[in-house]
């Protein structure tokens, strides 16, 4: 067995946080034989990922990942050989008395937050003394060699290869779902915030000379598809058609299922930070709904990503590709920037294929993560 982990979640952004976390305990389980216990105080969050997980068990394993639901009061607790506090959440202050008296004290991790802005390469693996004697060090997952990587399983690439490379499965795949598109018909999923501008988004694609299928998971974005459609509710299988375009609503999905659905679209619209980057390992088309920061914090953010992602386009097909997210990102009308992509679209698809590509020559984060730690002794 090598290093124990304890990592925590506190659930923010619905199903982000703990699908990053959740992926990250299995993987290190899984592929690096690592002792993980993941603390998470909302267990109705994750049983939506795990869905055979127990919503009101304080310990339970699932995958070989012991999971505690991180409760208040603190109670007393081992602590293991690596610590890490996922996306800035505070520790209870008696496990940070434990961790102090540990001997050796544990390597203590801040996850933070996915991005792709210029600061991030300089300050992944700084280290930030604390005030009791502690040290914890900044890591930080990225899109560079100078970063902690992104998450990806080592056989995610070929999996995906084997299921795009056989029609039947997709088909058994989205049959299980409910789902049998028309011959032809362009598969999009979407799973987003709220967005005030969808219906001039859908409005396009109900237009359109080709006939578009769109998958849609019970979440944030419901609201503003029942306004379109003109309906007060949209329960998981119903089925609409409008012009063009066929809408279904689709089962929330366990995260490898998630992946195949990924797969068998066309396009992907994804929001948070687990989903988007899982959209990049499925080397489709795709458009990111970042999650939404006071100030505008989150658009240098967005053009950073920009910036790396529409680096192989032509201009032409960058600014439209770019117009698009931002304007949704905006809540601005989305039909012309949609036209100019869908123009582009050989170019827009190829350059998904090679961005997957790139990234995956490089260390996975669970890689970089255990690699840190054999660094640290």
């Amino acid at each position: 067995m090598q290093a124990s982990w304890d990592i925590f979640c506190d659930v923010v952004d619905n199903y982000g946080d703990a699908g990053v976390t959740w992926r990250l305990a299995r993987q290190l389980v899984a592929e690096h034989n690592c002792a993980v216990r993941l603390w998470i105080n909302d267990l109705a969050a994750f049983v939506r990922l795990c869905p055979q997980a127990d919503g009101t068990a304080a310990v339970q394993w699932q995958w070989g990942v012991q999971i505690c639901h991180w409760s208040e009061p603190w109670l007393p607790t081992s602590v293991p050989d690596g610590v890490l506090e996922a996306f800035a959440c505070r520790l209870p202050s008696a496990y940070t008395e434990a961790m102090l008296q540990r001997n050796p004290r544990p390597l203590w991790l801040n996850l933070d937050y996915l991005s792709a802005e210029d600061w991030v390469s300089g300050c992944h693996g700084l280290p930030s003394p604390q005030a009791n004697g502690l040290k914890k060090f900044f890591f930080f997952p990225g899109f560079n060699d100078r970063t902690g990587g992104l998450l990806r399983e080592q056989n995610l690439i070929a999996q995906r290869q084997a299921f795009v490379t056989d029609p039947q499965a997709q088909r058994d795949f989205l049959q299980a779902l409910g789902v049998k598109p028309e011959a032809g018909a362009r598969l999009i999923s979407l799973f987003a915030y709220e967005n005030p501008q969808l219906g001039s988004w859908l409005d396009e694609l109900a237009g359109e000379a080709r006939v578009s299928h769109l998958l849609v998971p019970p979440g944030r974005i419901l609201g503003d598809l029942q306004r379109w459609l003109g309906e007060a509710d949209l329960p998981v299988g119903t089925l609409r058609r409008r012009g063009a375009l066929t809408v279904q609503i689709v089962p929330f999905v366990p995260q490898q299922d998630y992946d195949r659905l990924l797969w068998c679209c066309d396009f992907n619209v994804v929001r948070g930070e687990d989903s988007f980057v899982r959209a990049q390992w499925a080397g489709r088309p795709m458009l990111w709904h970042i999650y939404q920061q006071d100030g505008d914090a989150h658009e240098p953010k967005l053009d950073a990503f920009l910036d790396l992602y529409c680096a192989g386009l032509s201009a032409e097909a960058a600014q439209a590709m770019a117009g698009l997210w931002r304007s949704w990102s905006a809540g601005q009308p989305l039909g012309e920037y949609w036209r100019r992509l869908s123009g582009h679209w050989p170019q827009i698809r190829q350059q998904a294929g090679v961005w997957c590509q790139q990234q995956a020559s490089r260390p996975d984060l669970a890689q970089a993560l255990v690699q840190f730690y054999r660094n640290s002794l």
